[in-house]
């Protein structure tokens, strides 16, 4: 016989605006390794949670990280890391300068636009890229979108001379119909045209990306703290 129990969840809202609306809903477990150990735990808590990353941070000190979507994990992301980084310094009381994920060390900083990471590309989604012809014309765009776009970043030039751009992101690959805003997407598009981007994303998000040494790409933006929220899981015995 099983009985609940209850797992904390700090949600943060990672590339808010400069006012601190908007941004795209993080969950992250600080002490993963001891109140949801299983990879099956981890799962159901993400798709309980139903946002587009959650973390799970198995050594505070040493930044390990298990990054789950609804549809399973993955080995790095741009949201979560940057708002997992964030929530690390604040914890520890100084911003980590590493974080290890399972697609390998990824570095961080700070600076005026927020909270940066640098990352491999490799180890990044398949993410598909189509340009269209306008701001409007990415806006325009309504669910659902068509099976074969299950991981697309759309995306149109704002101002090209000023590198402003306008994008969505669609994901139901990873169990997401659309993803408010994307660092891994924006990591590659900034990579892919060679040039630092300001990209309003989603709703009314905000992100900056750049290319970095060859196969690395850099994504930032601002963290808010949002809430915490309490999930009950049943108890699993070990034998």
């Amino acid at each position: 016989m099983g009985e609940a129990r209850t797992v904390e969840v700090r949600v943060l809202r990672v590339f808010a605006n400069r006012d601190g609306s908007a941004g795209n809903f993080l969950g992250v477990v600080l002490d993963a390794a001891r109140s949801v150990p299983s990879p099956t735990e981890r799962l159901a808590l993400a798709q309980e949670l139903g946002f587009s990353e959650t973390v799970f941070v198995d050594d505070l000190e040493k930044a390990e990280v298990r990054i789950f979507t609804p549809s399973g994990e993955i080995p790095l992301g741009g949201h979560p890391l940057i708002g997992t980084a964030w929530l690390i310094g604040r914890e520890r009381g100084g911003h980590p300068a590493l974080l290890r994920p399972p697609g390998g060390d990824v570095t961080s900083w700070r600076d005026d636009n927020g909270v940066w990471i640098r990352g491999p590309l490799a180890a990044t989604p398949p993410w598909w890229h189509e340009r269209l012809g306008s701001a409007a014309d990415v806006e325009a765009i309504e669910l659902p979108v068509p099976a074969a776009q299950d991981l697309v970043q759309v995306w149109a030039w704002i101002d090209e001379p000023a590198g402003q751009v306008r994008a969505r992101v669609f994901a139901a690959r990873l169990g997401i119909a659309e993803d408010e805003a994307c660092g891994s997407a924006s990591m590659r598009l900034a990579a892919a045209l060679g040039r630092r981007l300001t990209i309003r994303h989603g709703a009314a998000s905000l992100v900056h990306a750049r290319p970095g040494p060859p196969g690395f790409a850099d994504v930032g933006g601002l963290v808010v703290d949002d809430s915490v929220r309490t999930v009950e899981l049943p108890w699993r015995d070990s034998g």
